[in-house]
């Protein structure tokens, strides 16, 4: 949203200015959004405070992409261990410890920490505070440390990169069987030799998606359950409906349709009430992950007192400043998506307007946004699919190409899937990308640099693609689009030139 000038000038007035401040820029969390914006600020030489209450990193490497990513490494390895005969091999039932799986996983995070410690971005000049940051004014921030000391700090600029929490649905009882979210199921589930036998997951996101199947592969029986009419429901039905087979296939039991009204236990047997076109039934479990989304961490740090909007997320204008242009906001705390790409992608835009805002501002581009859903096979997006569009009533055509066609597929036994490009009706120019497959988040980003600098499916069907790879299914679906858009009577012109040839 925009702020008018006096709506801002009066929100101000209430604040004294200080004469001079401590530092250029604070920037609170220490997330993705937060360390790109230091860096950013480090980088240009700026005198930047990084302020931190919990892990450096923040969800994405300490409860997020980094651990559930190592977790559905080793879900793959045993599902392929089962299916080794895809191969031409023996298949065996894999044996493991799920002790050891999730000190793999712990690793995993202890390996790539150091891109986010502390000590690395003090080696960068950012000054790294750890506490609770609360906002005093406009450009003063209170930080109360582990041990309950407090000091004060002043800045011409603040970032607040706060991030976000899992949800918790309002079920009755939720809270007495003792749920567990994608941030605590790590260390609840961290010291256990064996996978919980009947899990309960709620949420069909990508979130929820990624659980069900890590965790049904690695041998326990999961029911996932969704009140919407679909899992994965920004996607295309089709898309939607392969993800589900892809679950079920995996042996998890995908209830959508179905709405979570009670959890309880009876007998020390834990279980959760779902009902669906009228009927309710019980399922037992013995662990249950809430996974229905996640909400900006907006309470505790000082916006109410100061008057910031905030509606769901922190309301900035397009510059990605708050009511007050000395705040900024970015991440998930901002909106509008929660990837943490996008967090890291808005931090530049954060950085540079707080530190360069009085004499040149950037607006921030959201037009090229892609994202992932790790499940197998992969499913990835950028720009608009069929939904939307027809949704938003632009016209389109679809250009598809199948890679049960592609020979890197057929060599690999990863067959399903396909590429589905959206393109404007008569012209190469993309419009939007759906992928599904093997590596598909890896193999869309040539679509996003395509999409991102204007380039058209012409474009990529005359770059060399490396044989025999995956990238080679983009080349041939700009190839299908080209072949669809030949003019007959160019084709008729060429048949009589080269029997004019042949004398």
């Amino acid at each position: 949203m925009e702020f008018s000038a006096s709506r801002r000038r009066e929100a101000i007035a209430r604040w004294r200015r200080p004469a001079k401040f401590d530092r250029n820029l604070i920037v609170i969390g220490a997330g993705a959004a937060g360390l790109v914006s230091a860096y950013i600020g480090a980088a240009v030489k700026a005198k930047v405070t990084l302020i931190e209450g919990q892990r450096m990193g923040g969800d994405c490497l300490n409860y997020g992409c980094v651990p559930s990513k190592a977790l559905i490494r080793s879900a793959t390895l045993a599902h392929q261990m089962r299916h080794a005969d895809a191969y031409g091999l023996t298949p065996a039932a894999p044996e493991f410890s799920f002790r050891e799986v999730m000190a793999r996983v712990r690793q995993v995070i202890a390996d790539i920490a150091p891109h986010d410690s502390a000590k690395r971005y003090e080696g960068l000049g950012v000054e790294v505070l750890q506490g609770h940051a609360t906002l005093i004014d406009p450009w003063t921030v209170e930080v109360t440390a582990p041990d309950g000391t407090a000091r004060r700090l002043t800045a011409r600029a603040i970032i607040l990169a706060t991030g976000a929490a899992p949800a918790v649905p309002s079920v009755p009882g939720i809270e007495t069987v003792g749920y567990l979210t994608s941030d605590t199921l790590w260390d609840a589930l961290g010291d256990r030799d064996a996978v919980p036998r009947r899990m309960v997951v709620l949420g069909g996101g990508p979130v929820g998606s990624e659980l069900s199947q890590a965790f049904a592969r690695l041998g326990a029986e999961v029911t996932q359950i969704e009140r919407g009419p679909r899992i994965l429901g920004r996607e295309d039905a089709e898309v939607s409906a392969l993800a589900k087979a892809a679950l079920a296939a995996d042996g998890v039991r995908v209830l959508t349709g179905h709405t979570a009204v009670a959890c309880g236990t009876d007998a020390g047997e834990k279980w959760i009430e779902v009902e669906s076109a009228g009927t309710r039934r019980r399922i037992a479990f013995d662990e249950i992950i809430a996974a229905v989304g996640r909400t900006p961490r907006l309470a505790g740090y000082g916006l109410e007192a100061l008057g910031i909007p905030v509606d769901g997320v922190i309301e900035t204008n397009a510059c990605l400043e708050t009511l007050f242009p000395s705040i900024l906001a970015a991440g998930d705390v901002a909106g509008p998506y929660q990837f943490t790409h996008v967090a890291a992608h808005q931090a530049w835009f954060a950085a540079v307007n707080a530190l360069f805002g009085a004499i040149w501002r950037f607006k921030v581009d959201y037009r090229v946004i892609p994202w992932a859903t790790f499940i197998r096979p992969e499913i990835a997006r950028v720009g608009l699919n069929e939904q939307e569009a027809r949704a938003k009533g632009i016209a389109f055509e679809v250009t598809r190409y199948d890679l049960d066609d592609l020979d890197r597929a057929i060599t690999d036994s990863a067959r399903a899937g396909f590429v589905k490009v959206l393109t404007v009706p008569g012209k190469d120019r993309i419009l939007g990308v759906t992928l599904v497959g093997e590596a598909a988040g890896d193999l869309m980003a040539e679509f996003v640099l395509a999409m991102k600098h204007g380039l058209g499916l012409n474009k990529i069907l005359g770059t060399i693609h490396i044989y025999p790879t995956r990238s080679e299914a983009n080349k041939y679906a700009a190839g299908a689009w080209k072949k669809a858009h030949v003019n007959p009577r160019t084709l008729r012109l060429l048949a009589l030139f080269h029997r004019w040839r042949r004398g």
